[in-house]
């Protein structure tokens, strides 16, 4: 027997419905926010991954030569991928520019609940005016894709990147060593922070001042903590996320995201539920256009992380509508199979859920079958039935059973 890869799963069709389900109101959502689909190969140059997260994730991606000698690696995320088709060919597409996307992702990592080899991420990137209305945008997306699924509990956390930047570059440290230790922070590791800006020279005061900002989490009065840009810009983007009526929107300064392309405002979302492991999503505004050989163009977007958010619905309980079929049609004897299936043909023509048995089954059997699959209606095709041009339906909730004329089969179910 040939087992399924490590760290990845297949879906049977109930799970299947399940994620569509979820992923079609994701879409739906941002179809309303007036963002527009895109999709990329899921293999690309592995030059693109290094340039944007650094040679280190060749270590944690699926990175390989082809037949032709080149380096190639399968996507372990979509935003640079989006970012390098914007550069590509939609550069000279009016502003703001608002794409989605919706695809499997692949990463070399240990296998654990809720994370996998092979993964699902649906996101969004906005091309525009680096005001705060873009960022407001973007959060109010990735909030209202929240609730339109029916998340109970999730916290919105928002911070800026200029902040620790900031601070770190008044106390010497320059843009070589400030990426290691804004990672750092980032973790939350802030025993290796410490050390690594001892040893940059900063001394122990300003140390635990951005320790200190990292720890500063609560809500829109948090600000007067700090001062400038970042101030102005994260007032404004609260400001316009009033119009949305979000609860659980928090400053938390302590949101570094740990990659250098990170310019201003980023954001996190976190479920309870989940535990530990609880991010779902992560965004902010950023610069990676210049980086692919492009001119520097502003942008903000998010990343959803698809399979631990539908893991965070159902520890709460999601459940999605039961499989139906609206008719299973039973044909009584091999006189009656042409017509059962010209029945069903035209059925389906009209869009109406429609299984016709294919195994020869008997009537006790077939009417096991239909209940197993949750048929709401038996259509039986007997030869007497057909001498009157005429069915039998049976409703399978109430075990009434009528005789419709064929004819008006269509206009009984509909």
């Amino acid at each position: 027997m040939i087992k399924r890869p490590r760290g990845t799963r297949d879906f049977g069709p109930d799970e299947m419905e399940k994620r569509r389900r979820l992923e079609g109101m994701m879409r739906r959502e941002a179809t309303i926010f007036g963002f527009r689909e895109v999709a990329t190969p899921i293999f690309e140059h592995t030059e693109l991954f290094t340039l944007k997260s650094g040679p280190n994730v060749v270590e944690e991606i699926y990175a390989f030569q082809d037949k032709g000698g080149r380096e190639i690696a399968l996507r372990p995320e979509l935003t640079a991928p989006v970012m390098r088709f914007f550069v590509n060919e939609l550069s000279s597409s009016p502003r703001p520019l608002k794409m989605f996307y919706f695809g499997p992702c692949f990463r070399y990592e240990r296998p654990q609940s809720g994370r996998f080899r092979e993964f699902f991420q649906f996101g969004a990137e906005l091309i525009g005016n680096p005001g705060p209305e873009s960022d407001a945008e973007i959060i109010a997306l990735a909030a209202s894709i929240m609730r339109r699924i029916g998340l109970k509990r999730y916290n919105i956390r928002i911070g800026h990147i200029g902040v620790l930047r900031d601070m770190l570059a008044q106390s010497g440290i320059g843009p070589d060593r400030a990426p290691l230790i804004l990672q750092k922070l980032d973790k939350k590791e802030y025993g290796d922070a410490r050390q690594r800006m001892r040893e940059a020279g900063m001394v122990d005061e300003a140390i635990e001042d951005i320790i200190d900002i990292t720890t500063t989490v609560g809500p829109l009065e948090v600000l007067d903590r700090i001062s400038g840009e970042a101030h102005d810009h994260l007032q404004g983007v609260f400001q316009l996320l009033q119009a949305y009526d979000l609860p659980n929107l928090q400053v938390d300064l302590g949101v570094v995201r740990g990659l250098d392309y990170y310019t201003g405002m980023v954001f996190e979302m976190d479920a309870p539920v989940l535990g530990a492991e609880k991010q779902i999503c992560g965004g902010g505004s950023y610069s990676l256009t210049d980086l692919f050989g492009g001119e520097k163009t502003f942008s903000t977007g998010f990343g959803i992380g698809f399979d631990r958010t539908l893991l965070a619905l159902e520890k709460e309980g999601y459940e999605v509508p039961q499989h139906h079929v609206d008719a299973y049609i039973l044909p009584i004897g091999p006189t009656t199979r042409e017509e059962a299936h010209r029945i069903a043909a035209r059925l389906r023509q009209a869009g109406i859920i429609t299984e016709i048995d294919l195994m020869g089954r008997s009537m006790s059997k077939s009417f096991r079958h239909a209940d197993s699959i949750n048929a709401r209606h038996v259509i039986i095709v007997g030869e007497k039935e057909l001498a009157q041009n005429a069915v039998a339906v049976r409703d399978m909730t109430t075990g009434e059973q009528k005789i419709v004329g064929k004819e008006e089969i269509l206009s009984f179910f509909k």
